[in-house]
C-alpha cells in the first residue's frame, strides 16, 4: 500500500507518529520498539536538514502533555520510544560535549542549534537542566537565526542558571530576534551581538533588557550594526540605569559627534563603570573631543579608549593629551588611521611616558 501527502510537513509528522504506533499497529506480537537510535542517529547527521522536521516531530511527541491528547484518539503511545528519544536527547549533547560552543565549528554550532530545537519540543524541563542547564557559554555566531530559532533559545534559556556569555554575532536576528530573545539577553555576563543589522528598533528592544533590574551584563559588543546618533538615547538611559556594564564596544557604526555627546551625558554619571569604549570607524571628528575629555577625564575605571579610523585632527590633540594626563586609570588610548599629523601624533606620543603602564597608538 502506498500513501501520497499533499504537503510535506504532514508526511513527516506521520513518520514520526508512527515510531509510537508501530509496534501495536503493524506488529502486534511484538510489545518492544524497535530500537531507534540508528534511525535517530542517521536523521540527525544529514548535515542538508532534510530528516530536521522528522526529528522534531518525533521529539515534541514525547512530550507527555501531547501523547496524553493523541491517546484519547489513538490508544497509547509508547512509553518506550519516549525514552529512547529522552536518552538520545542526551547522549548526542554529551557527544558535543559541553565546550562545544566554544569550540568555534560551524557544523558542531549547527548541532548545538538542533539540540535546542530538540529542548523546546520535548518541553521536557528536568531534561533541560541536566543538558543545556550547565553550559556557561552559548555560542552560535556566524549562523543565520529565523525568529523561531529566537523564540527556542529565549524558552531554553529560562533553564540555563549558570550561562555567562552568549555569542550571536553575524546571525542576522535583527529587530524581530532581538524582541523575542529580550526576556533572557539580562541573564549573561557576556553578550556579543556584532553584525546583526539591529539599527535604532533593535537597539531600542536590547535596552530594555539592559534596563532590567536584574540585568547582569557587563560586556556587550554592537560593532557593525547600523548605529546612528538616534540610538544612542536609548543607550544613554540604558547605561543611566545599567551599572554593571565595564565593556562597551561600538566600532563600525555611525554615530557621529552627535551620537557621541549623547553618549557621554551617560558617561558622566558616577556610577558608571565603565572599563574599555570602543568607537572606532564612527565618523567622529574634533566637534565631539571636548565632550569625550569631560566625560572620562575624571573616570578612575576607564583602561581602554579605541578611536580608530575616525576624522580626529591636531584640533582634538590639546584636549586629547589633557585626557591622557588626568585620566590616570587609562592603560591605552588607540588613535590610528585618523587626520593627525606627523607633529600631532608625535605631541601625543610623547605622553608614552608620563605613566609607565600607558600606551598610546597612533600608528599601525
Amino acid at each position: 500500500m502506498v500513501y501520497t501527502f499533499h504537503h510535506l510537513t504532514i508526511q513527516e509528522f506521520v513518520a514520526a507518529l508512527a515510531q509510537f504506533l508501530t509496534p501495536y499497529i503493524l506488529m502486534p506480537t511484538h510489545t518492544t520498539p524497535p530500537n531507534l537510535t540508528p534511525l535517530l542517529d542517521i536523521a540527525h547527521s544529514d548535515r542538508d536538514g532534510r530528516f530536521q522536521i522528522f526529528l522534531r516531530f518525533l521529539i515534541g511527541l514525547s512530550d507527555p502533555y501531547t501523547k496524553s491528547l493523541l491517546n484519547e484518539l489513538l490508544g497509547t503511545l509508547s512509553s518506550e520510544t519516549t525514552r529512547q528519544v529522552i536518552d538520545w536527547i542526551q547522549r548526542i549533547f554529551e557527544n558535543i560535549g559541553i565546550e562545544t560552543s566554544i569550540s568555534g565549528k560551524s557544523d558542531k554550532k549547527g548541532d548545538l542549534l538542533n539540540i535546542l530545537h530538540y529542548l523546546f519540543e520535548s518541553q521536557n524541563k528536568p531534561l533541560m537542566k541536566a543538558t543545556i542547564g550547565t553550559l556557561k557559554k552559548i555560542d552560535l555566531s556566524r549562523n543565520r537565526l529565523s525568529p523561531v530559532d529566537c523564540i527556542v533559545m529565549a524558552a531554553d534559556l529560562q533553564t540555563c542558571e549558570m550561562v555567562e556569555e552568549i555569542d550571536l554575532d553575524s546571525c542576522y536576528i535583527q529587530t524581530e530576534g532581538i524582541q523575542r530573545l529580550v526576556s533572557v539577553l539580562h541573564r549573561c555576563k557576556s553578550l556579543r551581538l556584532g553584525n546583526n543589522n539591529l539599527g535604532y528598533c533593535g537597539v531600542k528592544r536590547l535596552c530594555e533588557a539592559l534596563r532590567n533590574p536584574e540585568c547582569k551584563v557587563q560586556s556587550l559588543v554592537l560593532d557593525s550594526n547600523n548605529l546612528t546618533a538616534d540610538c544612542t538615547e536609548e543607550l544613554a538611559s540604558a547605561l543611566n540605569t545599567n551599572h554593571s556594564l565595564k565593556e562597551l564596544k561600538l566600532n563600525s557604526n555611525k554615530l557621529g559627534d552627535c551620537g557621541v555627546k549623547r553618549l557621554c551625558e551617560a558617561l558622566r554619571n558616577p556610577e558608571c563603570k565603565i572599563q574599555r569604549l570602543e568607537l572606532g570607524v564612527n565618523r567622529l571628528t574634533d566637534g565631539c573631543t571636548d565632550d569625550l575629555v569631560s566625560a572620562l577625564s575624571t573616570r578612575r575605571s576607564l583602561r581602554l579608549l579605541d578611536l580608530r579610523f575616525n576624522s580626529f585632527t591636531d584640533g582634538s590633540v590639546p584636549a586629547l593629551r589633557r585626557l591622557i594626563q588626568t585620566c590616570t586609570s587609562l592603560e591605552e588610548i588607540v588613535l590610528f588611521d585618523n587626520r593627525l599629523s606627523r607633529v600631532g601624533e608625535n605631541q601625543l606620543l610623547s605622553l608614552q611616558g608620563f605613566r609607565a603602564e600607558l600606551t598610546v597608538s597612533v600608528k599601525h
